[in-house]
Order: C-alpha cells, then sequence, then structure tokens
C-alpha cells in the first residue's frame, strides 16, 4: 500500500494547530484553512511579550553564528579523529577540518581555539565548510601590512635556501629574505640560517602577486648607524683600533671597525710585496689596524696594518754595506731588472746592466725568474731614502781584463750575430764580450742597405778585429776582412777596354745590370745598350760588352755593348781614311818627279835641236 504523501496544506494546518495549542482538525485541510479566522489569529501573535521577543533576540547574538561565506570566525575543538578536528563555531551544525591543516601544530587537543573561515554554509549534503589555512593566510596578510605600515619588527622562521636569498615563514606567509638583506657582512654560508628564528623587518609588499620581501639587516643597521656615529666623532689619524676583516678584494681589504668599514690598501698590508691579500689576513679574522687619513666626512677611512710594526730598513743592521755578498729572494721583474729581497721588506734592485758584463743589453726574464734564490753584491746603499742596487755580473772576472791578449788586432774568431742596427751588426764573442760590424765590413762586393740581407740573428759569423778599445770596452770586428779582396783581382781582370761576353739581368730606368760573374755586377747605361741594327738591348738577351769605367774604391764598373761595333766603325773608318790619304799622297808629284820630268822634257828638246 502505497504511503500517503503529506500536503502543504496539511503541513500549514498542523504548523496553526501547534501554534494555537489545540488538536489538528480531521476535516478537509483545505476547507479548515479556508473557514480559519486568520485576523484572530494574528492578533494573538501580536499580544506575544515584546519584553521575550526581546531576551530571545540577544540569546541568538550572544550564541548563534550568522554564517556568512568567506568570513573568518573563531571556532572550539571539539573532537579530533585520526585525520579530521570537529570545529564548534555555535553555527546549526559543525565543522569538519582536515588535520593537514594543522601540521605547524601537532599540540592541538580538545578545547583549543582555532581561527576559521566559513567557506560554504552547507554543501550539498548539509555540511558546514570551514578552513583553518585559509583563516590563517588572511589573517598573516592582516598582519603583515599592518607590520609594514607601522615598520613593526616580527618573528619569523627560515624554511629554505632559495635563489639569491632564503625563504621565511612569517605569519605562515613565505616571505622572500635576499642575501644582501640577511647581514651587514657578505653571507658565504646560507646554510647556517636554515632552520632558524629571527627577526625582521617588512620592506615591501606586493598585493598583485602576493609577494613579501622582509629584511634582517635593515634591523642590524639602525644598531649599527648608531654605533657609526659614536665611532666616527671619536676617530683621529693615527689612532689604533680594533676590527675584523669583512671582505677581500685583490686591491686591498675591507675592516668592519664596529659599524664603520675601512680600508687596507694591499701596500699597506705588509712592508713585504705580496700578490694578493689573502696571503697576510683572512676573512673574519680580529686584528688591530692605524687610522692612515680619512675624508671631511669621514666616510672613507684608509687604513693601514705594517704601520703597526717597525719599517725594516730601521731594523736593518750594519752587516749591510758596500761591497758585501747578501742572498735573497727575486719578489719582482721588470723589463729594466729584477728586485730581490735581502730581508723581510728591504729589496734591491739588480739592474739589467748588472746581470751580465754584455754590453748588448737584454730582457732580465732571459737572466732570472721569479722566486729564484741569488747570490749577489751590494753596489749602492741609501739609508735615508731606502735605496740598494745590486749586481749578479760581480761574482764573475771581468772578460775585459785579459781582452787584449785574447782578441788582440787582426786576431780571427767566431760569434754569434744577437742584433741589427741600422748601420751594422753586433756580434758576441762570448759572454760579455760584444763587438760591432760595420754594415760596409760585411762584403766586399754586395752592396748592403740593411744587414738583415746578408746575415740573421743567431748566425755564427767568422770576424777579424779590426780595433780594440780597452777604456771604452768597445771591439771593431769586419767580416769581409777574413776573405781575401776580389777587387784586387778582379781590377785587371775587368781593366778599362776589356771585352767580356754577358746577359741583361734586369732592366732599370737609366740602363740595365748584367752580372758578370757572383761578385762583379755592372751597369750598362741606356746609351750603350744600342745594337748594331739600332734596337736596344732586351731584358736576358746575350752580347759582347766593353768596360768603359772600373772603380775599385767604390766598386763600380760601367760597361758598353755600344762602343763595341762604335769601335769597329771608327777604325774601319780611321783605315779606309789612312788609305785614301796614301793613296792621295802616292798621286801627288814630288820635287824628284819635277826634276825628272824637266830633264826628260829638256833632253827631248835638245834631241830636236841635233835632228835640225
Amino acid at each position: 500500500m502505497a504511503e500517503k504523501k503529506t500536503t502543504t496544506e496539511e503541513t500549514q494546518v498542523a504548523e496553526v494547530a501547534q501554534e494555537q495549542k489545540v488538536e489538528a482538525p480531521k476535516q478537509d485541510p483545505k476547507e479548515f484553512l479556508k473557514n480559519f479566522d486568520w485576523d484572530k489569529y494574528e492578533e494573538g501573535i501580536e499580544r506575544v511579550d515584546e519584553s521575550k521577543l526581546e531576551e530571545f533576540e540577544k540569546l541568538v547574538a550572544a550564541n548563534f553564528v550568522d554564517t556568512a561565506d568567506e568570513e573568518v570566525v573563531q571556532g572550539t575543538v571539539t573532537y579530533i579523529t585520526d585525520r579530521e578536528a570537529i570545529i564548534d563555531i555555535n553555527a546549526k551544525s559543525e565543522g569538519v577540518i582536515s588535520l593537514n591543516e594543522f601540521r605547524y601544530n601537532p599540540g592541538l587537543k580538545v578545547g583549543d581555539k582555532v581561527e576559521v573561515l566559513i567557506d560554504i554554509r552547507e554543501d550539498k549534503s548539509g555540511q558546514l565548510v570551514l578552513s583553518h589555512r585559509k583563516a590563517r593566510t588572511i589573517q598573516a596578510w592582516e598582519r603583515v601590512n599592518a607590520a609594514h605600515d607601522k615598520e613593526e619588527v616580527v618573528t619569523g622562521f627560515v624554511k629554505c635556501r632559495t635563489k639569491g636569498g632564503m625563504i621565511v615563514d612569517i605569519f605562515g606567509i613565505e616571505a622572500f629574505l635576499p642575501g644582501s638583506q640577511i647581514d651587514v657582512k657578505p653571507i658565504r654560508d646560507y646554510d647556517q640560517y636554515v632552520g632558524k628564528t629571527m627577526e625582521f623587518k617588512v620592506v615591501k609588499i606586493n598585493h598583485e602577486f602576493k609577494n613579501v620581501v622582509v629584511s634582517h639587516k635593515a634591523l642590524i643597521e639602525a644598531d649599527i648607524e648608531e654605533q657609526k656615529k659614536e665611532i666616527i666623532s671619536q676617530l683621529e689619524k693615527g689612532q689604533v683600533l680594533e676590527g675584523v676583516v669583512k671582505n677581500i678584494t685583490s686591491y686591498g681589504v675591507f675592516i668592519d671597525l664596529g659599524g664603520v668599514d675601512g680600508l687596507i690598501h694591499i701596500t699597506d698590508l705588509s712592508w713585504s710585496r705580496i700578490n694578493h691579500p689573502n696571503e697576510v689576513v683572512e676573512l673574519d679574522q680580529k686584528l688591530n689596524v692605524v687610522i692612515l687619513d680619512f675624508d671631511d666626512n669621514k666616510s672613507r677611512i684608509q687604513l693601514g696594518l705594517k704601520q703597526l710594526e717597525k719599517h725594516p730598513w730601521e731594523a736593518l743592521g750594519d752587516e749591510f754595506k758596500i761591497g758585501d755578498k747578501v742572498k735573497g729572494k727575486v719578489v719582482v721583474i721588470a723589463d729594466y731588472g729584477a728586485f730581490l729581497e735581502v730581508a723581510e721588506g728591504v729589496e734591491g734592485l739588480i739592474h739589467v746592466s748588472e746581470m751580465s758584463w754584455s754590453t748588448h743589453l737584454r730582457s732580465a726574464q732571459d737572466f732570472v725568474k721569479v722566486g729564484d734564490e741569488l747570490e749577489a753584491v751590494v753596489l749602492t746603499l741609501d739609508r735615508e731614502d731606502r735605496k740598494m742596487s745590486l749586481g749578479i755580473k760581480q761574482l764573475t772576472p771581468d772578460p775585459w781584463t785579459d781582452i787584449t791578449s785574447k782578441y788582440p788586432v787582426k786576431s780571427k774568431h767566431k760569434g754569434i750575430v744577437r742584433n741589427f742596427t741600422n748601420f751594422g751588426v753586433f756580434v758576441e764573442l762570448e759572454e760579455g764580450i760584444d763587438g760591432l760590424i760595420y754594415i760596409s765590413d760585411l762584403s766586399w762586393t754586395k752592396k748592403i742597405k740593411h744587414p738583415s740581407e746578408f746575415v740573421a740573428v743567431g748566425d755564427t759569423l767568422e770576424v777579424e778585429v779590426l780595433e780594440l778599445d780597452v777604456d771604452g770596452r768597445k771591439l771593431s770586428l769586419g767580416h769581409k776582412q777574413t776573405t781575401d779582396n776580389p777587387w784586387d783581382k778582379y781590377e785587371k781582370e775587368f781593366a778599362l777596354g776589356t771585352e767580356h761576353k754577358s746577359a741583361i739581368s734586369e732592366i732599370v730606368d737609366k740602363g740595365a745590370v748584367i752580372d758578370f760573374n757572383k761578385d762583379i755586377t755592372a751597369f750598362v747605361p741606356q746609351r750603350h745598350m744600342e745594337k748594331e741594327d739600332g734596337k736596344k738591348l732586351a731584358k736576358g738577351e746575350e752580347a759582347l760588352f766593353k768596360i768603359i769605367e772600373f772603380n775599385k774604391e767604390f766598386k763600380r764598373v760601367v760597361a758598353s755593348h755600344t762602343a763595341i761595333f762604335r769601335e769597329e766603325e771608327q777604325r774601319n773608318v780611321k783605315a779606309a781614311k789612312k788609305k785614301a790619304a796614301t793613296s792621295a799622297e802616292e798621286s801627288k808629284p814630288t820635287l824628284g818627279d819635277a826634276n825628272e820630268q824637266l830633264q826628260a822634257l829638256k833632253d827631248k828638246m835638245e834631241a830636236g835641236k841635233k835632228k835640225k
């Protein structure tokens, strides 16, 4: 049998009967409601005691929560299961929150008051939906904004390290702590802060992206600023203070004087030369420093460390004097020489000219290198100016002491080409003995514009000593003198008028060049290049040439091809003239001939007379 369905009219009748405290009528509900005296019913309602209504409203306001969505209220933990916490907020029903939202509070227990957010008054199943995490977030943002606006100090928990800084939990919000805002000094180990609870100041909030930036450095700076003012007011030159190494750079060390930073330049760290400040100090090291100088507002403070010790030159004993041999280590090398540290903070310069007896100067790197342990001789010593010059060549004999016996004039030797100049070549006969070969003494026959055309650096060259100046330590050498002068022989072979056969080697502006042999190169003027047919000689063309000039001193030879056939022509002309003159002479009557002719005529005339 189907269950009877309750109608709306029946429900309304039941409510009216309950209000009137009478038994519900058994008649048709529709008919009952139609005939019911509603005016009388409403008057009865109005007669309810007004004081009781006000009392009821007060009770509702005090105990009943108007569960509006997205509202943060306070609730009480009434029951805890393995996975959930039951929260009473004085609403129609209790709410349920997952224990995951209370992970930060493992000690949660029944009766604890907690903040919750009413997400939904009733879900599909009629359940009140609450969130403790959202409530904490909303309250946290309110507290963060208030701390930022009022510049209050907040406490946070450093959760982990991230790129560029740390992540800090502030009121349940993850805030960013930049590495530069952790401390006033550079941080080398960020991990040491992870897991610590520290005080911070909220310095920036981005509401659009929900980002919060905090600073621990800002709190330190506030304290340091007070200390800084006090320290700066007491600063004086020459004052010795204790400080901590804050930062090390290649050019110096920054010292924290208690809120005020000062710089020790690398040159003021040690009396000895150092390559990097970390050879002397290390980070976080405490040390005493002296104030050397500062600017007008004392914002830049120059400090010194070595000035706390006596200058090494002042502690240098009388055992150092000129001529003494000393030992030391090469600390710096330059092209002009090397600095030898003979005592801590005391250096002497070994000039490159004092490294070898050779007059041909080279770079100091050719003789020594940094770190070499050397022995040297003190050449000069100036304690007032704190300067010392040293020499190492003085440890060996001067090769010029017996130069006259080793390298007499006209003696022949072999040397190594060390250097070129425009006017000659420097040849080293031995360490410390250099000689100069002038460019004119390199070859008997070749015309050399630069020594590099004839020889290369490092070549071994045979030389002859031409001049020796012991006082001036100068040696004049010659290379061509080691061989006979071929021009003595060529003076006869290529005498004026001699004829030689050769080919045109090169055509130049004013003529041509021909090579008679490896030593003799002759010049042919343009007018002397004409052939018998009137044409000019071409490059590579072979012909007969006559020497028309030979100068042994200036090594000049001039030849002519035209002179060959022109001279022949001249000889022919002379012969023809001579023959013609001879013929004319023979045909001309002489005095004897005239006498003979006269005699013959006389005889003829006399013979005629006889006939008559």
